[in-house]
């Protein structure tokens, strides 16, 4: 028999997290929604937007609609994987922002 490869506990990546509150005046409707899923599909952690219990994947734009975030909701991103340090703050950037892709 062989023997399981089993990752150690010191090479699994822990997840990051930040507490967000939505500032844009229409909260986070389609365009912000849109953009940010764009974003967090360039990279290859996993990412997820949290609000009141629920939890959307935050590279699936219509996921991020059912939120329902309206301004000044409160959101907790989370990501997790192997560049997740490198994605955490350009998505939280991009959900805080006050014009959230608005043109």
């Amino acid at each position: 028999m062989s023997a399981i490869n089993r990752p150690s506990a010191g090479t699994l990546d822990p997840p990051l997290s930040r507490d967000i509150v939505v500032v844009n005046p229409q909260g986070l409707h389609l365009r912000p929604a849109t953009a940010f899923a764009k974003l967090a599909r360039q990279f290859a952690s996993s990412v997820a937007v949290c609000r009141d219990g629920q939890r959307a994947n935050g590279k699936s734009q219509m996921e991020l609609l059912m939120l329902a975030a309206e301004s000044g909701a409160r959101l907790t991103l989370e990501v997790e994987g192997p560049d997740a340090a490198t994605a955490l703050d350009p998505l939280a950037d991009l959900l805080a922002a006050a014009d959230a892709s608005d043109d």
